[in-house]
């Protein structure tokens, strides 16, 4: 559900998180040095324990010396009869679930995003 905290798929090195901006699926290595960041339920940010670079749930850079906002997968809701393309978000912002309960969601981790640069 959106609001709740992310969820881990270390296999695939990511991070599924459900906002109420939509889903976004975030790669679990830091852009500062490669470290692999972790949530933290009780501060409700993603923290680097290498460096301590922080980001918000969305993948936005919070504070530290990460130079951008984490890197991102392309996601897509899909048909799991018709394998029909229902929503895709192609530039790493939230995709917004359709009203389909049996969509699939798809993660691309082959396409990877790179995160904003902050100032």
């Amino acid at each position: 559900p959106a609001g709740s905290a992310p969820a881990n798929y270390p296999k695939a090195k990511l991070w599924l998180a459900n906002t109420e901006t939509g889903v976004t699926a975030l790669y679990k290595v830091c852009t500062h040095l490669g470290c692999l960041y972790n949530w933290r339920d009780l501060e409700d940010k993603f923290v680097c324990p290498c460096h301590g670079s922080q980001f918000s749930a969305q993948g936005e850079y919070l504070q530290g010396p990460a130079p951008r906002s984490l890197d991102r997968f392309v996601v897509q809701a899909v048909d799991p009869n018709s394998g029909e393309v229902l929503a895709e978000s192609t530039d790493g912002s939230p995709l917004l679930l359709p009203d389909n309960p049996d969509a699939l969601l798809k993660v691309d981790t082959g396409k990877r995003i790179q995160g904003k640069a902050h100032a």
